[in-house]
């Protein structure tokens, strides 16, 4: 079975898509600061957006290891076990980074703002989620998988950037 990142990086139109609205490229996978994990883990950059932040995979293994993402501004987060959840919640939620509260008025307001600019958004979803063999799960379902992921996360994923030893913001607050 092809990897996932495999499947973007040979699917033009789903590469793009995901570049936007997903902000998720893979020729992005330089973070701009030097960082490791708390807990000492093994960590890889493997996709960026386009403000500067990085998506990295935790530990060691395959496409099923949690991903962690770090914004250009100190922040950082746990968003996905996998992969495959981390590319759903871009192709269903592409807003995600603007979530505060996790409510469903907030992904109503957020999915119209983007729906107004975008008004195929959703046939692009179906297709992009089509060519990577993806299920596309309701919003709520993958917010609350996010919120979850990001406030349930222990120190051991703690981004440190480290020449300073300093912890990195956690995005999301329990």
């Amino acid at each position: 079975m092809q990897s996932l990142i495999a499947a973007i990086a040979n699917d033009t139109e789903t590469a793009r898509f995901l570049a936007w609205p997903g902000d998720f490229e893979l020729e992005r996978a330089e973070h701009v600061e030097e960082v490791h994990l708390a807990s000492g883990a093994a960590l890889e950059g493997f996709a960026g957006d386009g403000a500067g932040g990085t998506f990295f995979f935790c530990g060691e293994g395959g496409e099923d290891r949690p991903v962690l993402y770090a914004n250009s501004e100190g922040g950082a987060a746990l968003v996905a076990i996998g992969v495959r959840h981390l590319l759903q919640l871009l192709l269903v939620a592409p807003w995600w980074r603007d979530f505060r509260k996790f409510t469903e008025q907030e992904n109503a307001e957020l999915a119209a703002e983007y729906l107004e600019d975008m008004p195929d958004l959703p046939a692009q979803q179906r297709r992009a989620a089509g060519a990577l063999g993806l299920d596309l799960p309701s919003a709520a379902e993958v917010l609350s998988r996010l919120r979850e992921t990001a406030t349930g996360a222990g120190p051991e994923f703690d981004l440190v950037f480290t020449p300073e030893n300093t912890r990195y913001e956690r995005l999301f607050q329990a």
